[in-house]
């Protein structure tokens, strides 16, 4: 069989950096930590000279960086810098060849000057993100439907509550929509871990369990307690001792920005000597009246202005981000809702403040604990490293993934958008995600949590139909990010919208779409399975129409992931690129073809592959310098 000629693979062919550990020697820096960062440029560029350009105290700096090896494709460039700021951002001068004068930055090669906002970045802050986050695959679940203990049988529903049996279906209309109760509860949660283990899932992450008048929770009536239809604070210690006990983490979700009207600190607030109580400041007051969050009057926005709030919530040991951190919950991270909208409103804005504030006194009690912040929209210029340890990637992973997988007789629109997602090629896609993870640093991406769906928005099934789901989990668990799937995606759960998605998950598993099981199965087991897919940097390979090719790279290990979303042509790569290739295996999907020096990828239905090899290029390893 001969292999179709060799197209110009014109990514690989270009200088490449990303700021992973392939790349640069410290990723957690300190103040004054010297840093060595490489650049490795192909032979074919003719690049003769290459500095970096930084910007310390706001003024541009050249360092020159050192040929430090050439191998039989690539030419390995070193340079030191100092961070001197705790944001150290910087980009690449490349001199010499056909071009003479390109920089280059997280958004690829520029034979123009650009602007900084998608400069690489080292990022030297306090409370840096925990070792056990990066890589993780996180689960999340709607306690009210996942799964009843024999307990719940027992609990009386309060008045507000409009009880369900398991199999009934979910209401999704006023005024009931809100307060259908299933009885899911933490217990069941514990009881069901076993299945969160056979998935290979690392992170069991809740939305609330506090006391409110809804089944979603987020409006909270107090965070002194564990709401007791779910079993009290007894059932979250028995949940995180037992998914400890199998090597799993497990989030909590609170809500920064508002509470619920119910709640202990509003009743205060409100009460016969409201105007005479301290928790009167803690909310948003405005002709007469309270703020609500979005106007929903049940929702009373938290005044962040509030030096003796934010005591209370965040200092405090009694408060609800230690308190649950610790011995009374067991927890080991926060997810905070609505994070993007905590402390602004009209001339407020304190955003950065709250957010820099939670980290640093979780990092100061709890190093090892996770904060990851919700955020719908364009989350970067949120993000300066400070603040949350990541967000939940709905801009810059999950919309684009929409844009190229939704089928077309769909009408999707994405949160409140005017007007239906659109449907494009890869081509496009990926000039999305790229702009996106080129304006936060590293550490920021792979410690947020890509999703493809969740409690808010359509199932992925729903979206994509069952076709679609395995390119579709194939980007979100091959990605650098921690992948987050929501419960029941595994199974081929529905929902055309986020109320609808909220489901009872089945049990019986004669209903389960086994095809998908096996599909999330092997994807995460070949996750677990990779160094590179879990900590490698990633480097495009292609991306046109129905076929995207990209590359996760360690030292020691390189992952090739092609997902298709239809048949199309043959995808051909010069093999000379990619060292080693012709020695590896197929950790998912099927073989890669190699002939005559051509790597050739073919589909002919929607699918995806993985293929791992360890690289013969030769490159250089790091120094071992102070902070690492």
């Amino acid at each position: 069989m001969s292999a179709a000629p060799v197209r110009p693979a014109s990514w690989l062919s270009q200088p490449h950096h990303d700021g992973s550990g392939r790349y640069v020697s410290n990723l957690n820096p300190r103040l004054g930590d010297e840093v060595d960062v490489l650049v490795r440029v192909p032979l074919e560029c003719e690049v003769t000279h290459v500095h970096v350009r930084t910007s310390p105290d706001g003024e541009q700096q050249f360092t020159r960086a050192k040929l430090v090896k050439a191998t039989e494709t690539d030419a390995w460039w070193r340079a030191t810098l100092t961070c001197h700021n705790p944001v150290t951002k910087y980009r690449f001068l490349l001199a010499g060849g056909p071009t003479k004068y390109a920089w280059l930055n997280g958004t690829g090669v520029h034979l123009r000057d650009v602007p900084d906002a998608s400069d690489f970045r080292l990022v030297a802050h306090d409370a840096p993100p925990p070792a056990w986050a990066q890589g993780s695959v996180v689960y999340q679940i709607f306690p009210d439907r996942f799964a009843r203990s024999k307990a719940a049988d027992t609990r009386v529903l309060p008045e507000w509550a409009v009880a369900a049996d398991w199999d009934d279906p979910v209401v999704t209309s006023e005024p009931a929509v809100s307060r259908q109760i299933f009885g899911g509860d933490l217990d069941g949660i514990t009881e069901h871990l076993d299945h969160l283990e056979s998935l290979g899932v690392d992170v069991v992450y809740m939305t609330p369990f506090f006391p409110a008048r809804s089944n979603h929770r987020y409006d909270a009536s107090s965070f002194e307690a564990i709401d007791p239809l779910l079993g009290g604070d007894a059932a979250l210690r028995r949940l995180t001792k037992a998914a400890h006990a199998r090597g799993m983490k497990v989030m909590g979700d609170f809500t920064t920005n508002h509470t619920g009207d119910a709640h202990e600190w509003f009743l205060a607030a409100t009460g016969p000597d409201g105007r005479q109580r301290p928790e009167r400041d803690y909310y948003i007051w405005e002709k007469g009246t309270y703020v609500a969050w979005l106007g929903v009057p049940s929702l009373p926005k938290l005044n962040h202005l509030n030096a003796a709030l934010r005591q209370r919530i965040f200092e405090e040991p009694s408060g609800v981000v230690r308190k649950w951190l610790g011995r009374s919950g067991g927890l080991d991270g926060w997810r905070v809702d609505v994070a993007n909208m905590t402390g602004r409103w009209r001339e407020t804005d304190v955003n950065h403040d709250v957010a820099r504030q939670m980290r640093t006194s979780m990092g100061r009690r709890f190093p090892d604990a996770l904060l990851v912040g919700e955020h719908f929209h364009d989350y970067t210029v949120d993000m300066p490293g400070d603040g949350w340890h990541g967000v939940m990637n709905y801009a810059g992973f999950c919309k684009p993934t929409w844009t190229w997988l939704r089928k077309e007789t769909k009408d999707p629109r994405f949160l409140g958008a005017a007007i239906p997602v659109p449907l494009l090629d890869a081509g496009a896609v990926v000039e999305t995600m790229r702009d996106f993870t080129s304006r936060i640093a590293w550490q920021s991406l792979v410690h947020s949590f890509n999703l493809i769906g969740s409690h808010d928005v359509p199932r992925i099934r729903t979206l994509v139909g069952p076709l679609g789901v395995e390119p579709a989990a194939a980007l979100l668990l091959t990605f650098p990010s921690m992948p987050m799937l929501t419960y029941g995606d595994e199974i081929g759960m529905e929902g055309t919208f986020g109320e609808d998605g909220r489901r009872p998950m089945p049990w019986d598993e004669s209903t389960w779409d086994t095809r998908t099981l096996e599909v999330y199965r092997g994807l995460i087991a070949a996750r677990r399975g990779s160094t590179a897919l879990r900590q490698g940097g990633l480097r495009w390979v292609h991306a046109e129409g129905d076929a995207i090719v990209f590359l996760r790279e360690t030292l020691d290990e390189v992952a090739l992931v092609h997902v298709a979303r239809a048949a199309h042509a043959p995808v051909t790569i010069d093999a000379r690129h990619l060292a080693g290739i012709e020695t590896g295996r197929a950790a998912y999907g099927p073989v890669v073809e190699i002939v005559d020096g051509a790597v050739t990828l073919e589909a002919s239905h929607p699918g995806a592959r993985i293929w791992t090899w360890k690289p013969t290029d030769g490159g250089p390893r790091h120094r071992r310098r102070r902070g690492n």
